[in-house]
């Protein structure tokens, strides 16, 4: 017995001695050692009939333990020498890197009438061949938006709507398929709101945004680590944006205090493959509450400000893993884990489509007469209401590699624009073309993609600048390591499960839910636990500064909502060509009997089932 599991160890030991030698010499050599001893020490523990083996005549021959021993001592010098050779010069160990930076693409303004929101629609992709950690934090394209002022705030002020698909360092239960989340930004980021129970930091003692989501729709779960998009996306479009809904009325005190909060609901819209319509909203609450410490800033923020409709269109990336090497002349090389990008038919990358904003005719004006006694509103929005930002074929390209902790200035940006050219192929459309030569054409099971290169070697530019340019793998030194650098994922840690409060007493508790708990598994590896709430009773609505009687117009309100806009009819503007991209069919939800309208699913645990 011992001489099994002990060869065993053995062996394990050998294979990772090999491959430590190939990229790293330190662990290496302690393997080296490690498996030396180990195997000598296998060796005294076995008889000699053990040591029997039969040749190619069935002849059965006896080795003796010391030859055994000289073998292993011998193989093993051979090792050391190898390993001396290798990390003299031949092999080498490349350094940690990363790689950050945006991707614009400018787009042409609209009018400033058209302050009622956007919607657009975004490709959803795995851009990243493998998940390779919690570091990993990058956004696909998206757009920022903010309150429009008249004249810029004084004060330092930073408040918006971004958030958008992609994958955040909070991000617990990641894929390599991108998740959606909201991302609402208090003052200064003060807290922020990415979806229903979900803010900043875990803490419930500081719920710092986690109220500042209510959940709208019966027919669409939310999980509090973000909206899964369907495992294997690659390339169909996500249509998603924000209007404003008059489901609240305005009020001239917030929390007690002389200072108003305006009734703009914003409210997300999608429009996926198996599922249409809103989904969720930030309570005006959720902006106006920091007016009750400044009370100066009042009327300043979205639950009264109409939005900016000229808004930047970027994709923000802020690590992506990299490693750095030098060859035996110091030439400094580096290599990207795999980056790709959606490849449609013609070898080319459509990343945005249909870019619009609203003016408050699209949406608002319909549904705040039928509030009002009026006739129901369908809740499509009125493309003549919408103005459309056009592409004019232009981008730019910020994009960096670099070792951790590099000041700022001294970060060199890649020549991006030597494999990658943006283009518009309708003034609708926004996306890059391709060098062929630079760039791999690749067929997945789930879609074709165009992975970019993954090595460069630093130069120069025209102006004597540092830059990263574009190299043959086959020309990258032996000796840069760059070959066995890995970028698969890092941590061991288990997922940490998402909770919400226990105390009986709670908001989440008191009135509580009507029905649950229920169990959903999507994509991710997770089990979400949810409850069936009245819509009124939800935690975010307890927590938005409404009195009872505010809560119950809120109600039955959204019971009209729920009666008419189903989940299957059009909202947002369809798009003009391409696959709408699916949510992951989990968390389509179908309401309890008895519980049609008027009442939400509400997440309150996530946890890992792996």
């Amino acid at each position: 017995m011992i001489s099994y599991f002990g060869f065993r160890l053995i062996r394990l030991t050998w294979l990772l001695c090999f491959r430590k030698i190939l990229f790293g010499w330190l662990s290496g050599g302690l393997l080296l050692v490690f498996g030396t001893y180990a195997t000598l020490f296998a060796i005294d523990t076995l008889t000699d009939w053990q040591y029997a083996h039969c040749d190619s005549f069935n002849t059965l021959h006896y080795v003796p333990r010391s030859v055994m021993k000289k073998s292993w001592c011998s193989f093993s010098i051979v090792c050391l020498a190898l390993l001396i050779v290798f990390t003299s010069g031949v092999f080498g160990d490349a350094e940690k890197g990363e790689m950050a930076g945006y991707l614009g693409a400018p787009n042409e303004n609209v009018d400033q009438s058209y302050g009622g929101g956007f919607s657009m629609y975004v490709a959803a992709w795995p851009l990243l061949k493998e998940y390779p950690g919690r570091r990993f934090q990058t956004g696909l394209f998206g757009t920022w938006m903010h309150p429009k002022h008249e004249k810029k705030p004084g004060e330092k002020f930073y408040t918006d709507i971004e958030g958008g698909l992609g994958w955040w360092r909070n991000t617990h239960f990641a894929t390599e398929t991108p998740k959606f989340i909201m991302g609402g930004v208090e003052l200064n980021f003060t807290s922020w709101a990415n979806g229903p129970g979900s803010g900043k930091g875990r803490s419930w003692e500081k719920p710092q945004g986690k109220y500042a989501v209510a959940q709208l729709s019966p027919w669409v779960l939310w999980p509090p680590d973000g909206l899964n998009v369907k495992q294997g996306t690659c390339g169909q479009l996500w249509g998603y944006g924000y209007l404003p809904l008059p489901l609240t009325e305005p009020k001239e005190k917030t929390a007690g205090k002389d200072v108003p909060t305006g009734n703009n609901c914003w409210t997300l819209f999608l429009n996926t493959g198996n599922f249409k319509g809103p989904v969720t909203f930030f309570t005006p609450y959720y902006w106006s509450r920091i007016t009750t410490e400044k009370p100066e800033l009042a009327g300043m923020f979205l639950d009264s400000k109409p939005s900016n409709p000229n808004r930047a269109l970027q994709m923000e990336t802020q690590y992506v893993p990299a490693a750095i090497g030098k060859d035996k002349n110091g030439d400094a090389y580096a290599r990207v884990a795999p980056t790709s990008f959606p490849n449609n038919n013609s070898g080319e990358s459509i990343i945005v489509h249909k870019v619009l904003s609203y003016s408050k005719n699209a949406l608002w004006n319909s549904v705040e007469e039928w509030f009002k006694g009026g006739p129901v509103a369908s809740g499509k929005i009125d493309t003549k209401a919408a103005g459309l930002h056009e592409f004019p074929g232009r981008g730019w390209a910020t994009w960096r590699i670099y070792p951790p902790n590099t000041p700022r200035d001294e970060k060199v940006r890649l020549t991006w624009d030597s494999f990658a050219t943006p283009f518009a192929p309708d003034p609708s459309s926004f996306g890059f073309k391709w060098n062929e030569e630079m760039v791999t054409k690749k067929e997945t099971k789930n879609g074709k993609l165009i992975t970019l290169p993954q090595y460069y070697k630093l130069g120069k530019d025209g102006k004597g600048n540092p830059v990263w340019r574009v190299v043959d793998p086959k020309k990258v030194p032996q000796e840069t390591g760059l070959a066995g650098a890995d970028f698969s994922r890092a941590e061991s840690r288990p997922s940490q499960s998402m909770v919400t409060p226990e105390d009986p007493d709670s908001c989440w508790k008191r009135p509580g839910p009507a029905a649950g708990p229920f169990y959903a598994y999507p994509g991710d590896g997770s089990k979400v636990t949810y409850y069936w709430y009245r819509f009124a009773d939800q935690p975010a609505i307890l927590n938005a500064d409404l009195t009872d009687v505010e809560r119950e117009d809120l109600q039955k309100r959204v019971e009209k909502l729920h009666r008419n806009w189903t989940k299957d009819k059009q909202y947002l503007p369809e798009p003009d060509f391409g696959e709408l991209a699916d949510m992951d069919p989990a968390l389509i939800m179908t309401p309890p009997i008895g519980m049609e309208a008027g009442y939400v699913p509400i997440a309150t645990k996530q946890e890992s089932i792996k």
